[in-house]
């Protein structure tokens, strides 16, 4: 570190030659929003930096008026340094020595006054980032609960999550990612009750980074942070709500914020993490749970209820005779796994769809492909009606997994057990289904495995995950993240 401070350009003393840096360097008077203002405090020269657009000119202006009232109320010019730090009317005024510093915090947004005859400038935030207002996530929908969300202003995501834990030991440490980018990155965590050790790791895997420039924000970070490769099952979890982000900071979680994102990092997570939804806690635990129910059936639904059809459709023998209607009742030339690999594609393209297609015209390109598409489909003898109705119920639990990311990777291994099924028929499914259990055991997030509290087994977690409980019985925090502190309420 001292070596590199060493290489760093101090600011001159000489206003000409910091504003020739800055020509050289910056691109001052070729890009048209990065400007200075001179202005004459005095009888010295004074020069301020800013970049059009990301600063709010309501306080620059503010800042100038008082600046320039110094000549009619202040006469001792030998003390420039003392009178303009305390005209400079901002509550964040940092000092600063070098010019990388300078050039950074500018393109950042915030404004830098620079002074004739001294070494040391000044750093005022008066950032003012466009962008739109809290509002609620699309994705994580509540009928009762707060409806403000995060934005891609990361100033404004940790007020969120401040305003809601007013607690001392909450803390955000800032720093910056990307040689050219510079994308401002927060680790948000509780003192007393995050694991240090999860903190550190964290924080090193960060500060390692070496590229050009984030401009996927958090996706990025994320491929960094666990390098997943071919693993198409999330290891992090991505939330929009500043209420469970809160949740989970309480619970001895780390949370990363990445500026120009609307989304946080959760770590570390499970799969049963990625099946919680902010719905349950809006309601009493009785339906709590039972929804939560619903959920994982929907979810199991989205895995094996179609390997499971293939199976009994290639081998009816397998029936008891009660139920030994199930089955195609009508044939067509294509097999029946071709039919469930072209309408699960042809499902996902109608997702793909969805998202690109206009609000206006989604609905009504939804009732095209669900009405005329799959009727059309079963009167040409493309499908037979038991394959649109299964791939139906799929596709319907895939939309009921809280995460996108997890619905899209049982999509995937759902593909890969009708492939099994397909080929070696009873023996591929078992295999097929061990294979995929094995699978998700050996996988490890951050060393959290990710299929606890299931295995390893932890009965109390267990519970917890098969159960919506109270508040007041929820006084221990998840072991998986080893808090410091464990009771989330006094014991006595």
């Amino acid at each position: 570190m001292p070596e590199m401070i060493q290489k760093q350009i101090p600011i001159s003393d000489s206003l000409k030659k910091n504003e020739q840096y800055m020509k050289d360097r910056v691109g001052l008077g070729v890009s048209f929003d990065l400007g200075v203002r001179k202005i004459h405090v005095l009888k010295k020269e004074l020069n301020i930096y800013y970049v059009n657009g990301l600063c709010d000119t309501r306080f620059i202006i503010a800042i100038l008026t008082e600046l320039m009232r110094a000549n009619d109320f202040e006469k001792q010019t030998s003390k420039l340094y003392e009178i303009v730090e305390n005209r400079l009317v901002n509550q964040s005024l940092k000092p600063i020595q070098y010019m990388d510093e300078l050039t950074d915090q500018v393109l950042s947004g915030l404004i830098v006054v620079l002074m004739e005859g001294e070494t040391t400038g000044f750093v005022i935030d008066v950032r003012s980032y466009p962008g739109r207002q809290p509002q609620e996530p699309d994705t994580e929908k509540v009928i009762r609960g707060s409806r403000d969300g995060f934005i891609e202003n990361i100033i404004i995501n940790t007020a969120l999550t401040r305003r809601r834990i007013r607690d001392e030991r909450l803390r955000f440490e800032i720093l910056k990612i990307g040689e050219r980018s510079k994308t401002d990155v927060a680790i948000g965590y509780l003192k007393d009750v995050a694991n240090p050790d999860l903190v550190d790791i964290l924080k090193k895997e960060l500060e390692s980074i070496e590229i050009d420039g984030v401009p996927m924000a958090d996706k990025a970070i994320e491929e960094f942070l666990v390098r997943q490769g071919i693993n198409p099952y999330p290891l992090v979890r991505y939330t929009e709500r500043a209420d469970i982000a809160a949740t989970h900071l309480l619970e001895g979680h780390v949370i990363i914020y990445v500026d120009t994102s609307p989304s946080v990092i959760i770590t570390p997570t499970t799969f049963f993490h990625h099946l919680q939804h902010a719905e349950e806690y809006r309601q009493s635990p009785t339906v709590g749970t039972f929804i939560r129910w619903v959920r994982f059936i929907g979810t199991l639904a989205s895995l094996f209820l179609l390997p499971l059809w293939l199976l009994v459709v290639l081998e009816p023998s397998l029936l008891p005779k009660k139920i030994a209607f199930i089955g195609p009742n009508k044939t067509t030339h294509i097999p029946v796994i071709i039919q469930m690999f072209l309408a699960d594609f042809g499902n996902l393209i109608l997702r793909m769809a969805a998202i690109h297609t206009p609000t206006a015209l989604s609905t009504a390109m939804g009732l095209i492909a669900a009405v005329l598409i799959g009727q059309i489909a079963i009167d040409v003898g493309l499908f037979v009606p038991e394959v649109i109705l299964y791939i139906s119920i799929a596709t319907i639990g895939t939309y009921s997994t809280p995460s996108y990311e997890l619905g899209i990777a049982n999509t995937l291994a759902r593909l890969m057990l009708l492939i099994f099924v397909s080929v070696f028929h009873t023996i591929g499914f078992i295999v097929g289904v061990t294979l995929f259990l094995l699978f998700l055991v050996s996988i490890h997030s951050l060393n959290t495995p990710y299929l606890w509290p299931f295995f390893p087994f932890n009965p109390h977690a267990f519970l917890h995950v098969a159960f919506r409980r109270s508040v007041l019985s929820s006084k221990l925090r998840p072991s998986i993240v080893h808090p410091l502190d464990r009771y989330r309420q006094p014991t006595n």
